[in-house]
Parts: C-alpha cells; structure tokens; sequence
C-alpha cells in the first residue's frame, strides 16, 4: 500500500474536518500520513468535536496557535505553506509515493510573506520545471496549456514549438492513448476566417504524433462540441487552450468530483479543486469529501 503525504492547509477552513471525516475511508486506499503537529490537532479536532483517530499518524510540522474559523490570517498562511513543504520533502526523499493537498488562501500566504501565489507555482520554483495542471476526474480531464494569465496573452503563448513540447510531455505524464487538443478560436478558426492559431496547433499535433509514432492527439477540435456526451465517450482527456476553456467545462459537469493534479514534476502532487470554504469552517456542515478521496485515488494511480 502506498503511503501518501498529506498537507492539511489552511487550518482555518475546511480541511481538517475533511481529513478527519475521510480517515476511515481513506486508510483502506493507501498509509496516509498527515502534516500537522499534535497541539494543534487537537485544538482543531476539540473545535470540531470530533474524535481523533488512533491510527490519524502524523508529522510533527509547525507550531501551534489560535485557530480563527473562517478568518485569514498570517499564522494559518504560514502553517499551511509549512505543512505543503514538508509534504514536498517526504516526497522528494523518496519518504512517501505521492502528496495529495488540502485547500489553501493565498491571501493567508501574502500576509506569511509567501511569494508564490500557491501550490503550482512553488512547486516551478522548488524544481525548475513548469507543472502541467490537470483538472477534472475520470470522466473529465482537462489539461491547461495556459492557466493563470489575461485572457489577451493567450494567443501569443501558442507557438508550435512549445506546444510540441507540452504535448509530449503530457503523453510521458499520464500515458493516455487518445486526448483531445482543443482549437483556440470559434469553429476551430474556420480556415483561418477566425484566427490562425489553429495552424500552429495542427503542426504540433502532427509533429507530436510523428514523434510518438502513432495517433495519440486528434484534434484540433472545435471548443464548443468538444465536450459533448457523444465526443467524451471517445475521448477524456483534453487539452485546452486556455483555464476557463478547460474549467467551465469540468467544473459544469463534475464539480464536486473534480481534482486538481500536478504533472511533469518528479513528484506526484494531486489536490482537491474546491477552496477553503471559510463560510462553512467549524459549523457542522459536513463539506463534501468527494474531491478529497477522488484526489487520494489519483494520487495512488499515478506514477513518475
């Protein structure tokens, strides 16, 4: 059984009451091991009334303080950005097979100092790679060729050559046989009546597929049928454009499934795609764990 690092976030919002709620599910999937130090475990689990599990192992990270439902705040920034490093190490070391992590506030990180905007982009910086950002779960997976950016700088970032190399190098990540590459303009350009992006995303494909030596890409497809019942029984794994291409679709469909995965890293890093929830922290209101054990099982399917 494979042991997986948990980072439990920002201690503030939902993510210890998931982790508690889960446990028992969650230890027939793999030996999970929980970054968090005891004191505040218990301040946490003493807020929630809940028990905690006998068999709840944890590592010993950061010290502890007042938790304040629902409140950003320095300290929870500065833990959870703790408790994902920590992960990070184990993982790297060789000490665990896969980190999964719980959600942060990236605002609670801008008040701990933390430069990085979040997740994925400390983990560019710790390994001097960019991480391919997967979305979705089984039925829906949307691969970001571009995230985090204005929308108007999208179409400059498609050049074959990058393109090219994010094709492979998402192929090497999750070994699928068929994916589907979405056009970035209306009817996939209309032979160029709308744009001529699609002739550098048809070069790439090809020359991807003649890399690889066999057809693994299809596309490019047209946006606004790609996502279709009868399209997603062929295809489940898509890659997109641009973030709201991707997300609107798989956050449409699958929300509460969907799970956020790192790839092209040397780590295996998957997430839950739900935030913090501060509005519902330490209310009884039993957040949804559905994402969080979705994000277990990638994590123990997946491999470097």
């Amino acid at each position: 059984m494979k042991t997986i690092a948990i980072s439990l976030g920002d201690i503030n919002g939902i993510g210890l009451e998931i982790a508690l709620n889960s446990h028992q599910t969650i230890k027939k999937l793999c030996n999970p091991l929980y970054m968090i130090n005891k004191d505040l475990l218990q301040r946490g689990a003493k807020l929630l009334n809940k028990d905690i599990p006998i068999d709840f192992k944890i590592v010993e990270v950061g010290k502890d303080f007042t938790i304040n439902p629902g409140i950003v705040s320095k300290k929870s920034g500065k833990f959870s950005y703790k408790s994902f490093l920590k992960a990070v190490e184990l993982a790297t070391e060789k000490k665990v097979d896969a980190i999964t992590t719980l959600p942060i506030n990236k605002e609670a990180w801008s008040k701990a100092g933390i430069k990085k905007a979040g997740h994925t982009y400390l983990l560019d910086s710790i390994f001097k790679k960019e991480a391919i950002m997967m979305i979705g779960c089984d039925k829906l997976f949307t691969l970001l060729f571009t995230h985090h950016i204005p929308l108007k700088e999208v179409p400059k970032k498609i050049k074959t050559k990058r393109l090219l190399r994010f094709l492979l190098d998402s192929y090497n990540s999750i070994k699928v046989e068929k994916i589907g590459v979405l056009a970035l303009n209306p009817h996939a350009g209309d032979g160029g009546v709308l744009g001529n992006e699609e002739k550098k995303i048809n070069k790439a494909i090809k020359k991807a597929n003649k890399i690889l030596k066999k057809e693994v890409f299809i596309g490019a497809l047209v946006p606004d049928t790609a996502f279709t019942p009868i399209m997603r029984k062929e295809i489940q794994h898509f890659i997109c454009m641009y973030h709201d291409q991707g997300l609107i679709a798989t956050k449409s469909l699958f929300f509460e499934e969907s799970i956020n995965v790192s790839l092209n890293l040397p780590i295996i890093r998957t997430s839950v795609d739900h935030g913090t929830a501060f509005d519902i922290a330490y209310k009884d209101k039993n957040p949804s764990t559905l994402s969080y054990i979705n994000a277990i099982k990638e994590a123990v399917k997946l491999k470097v």
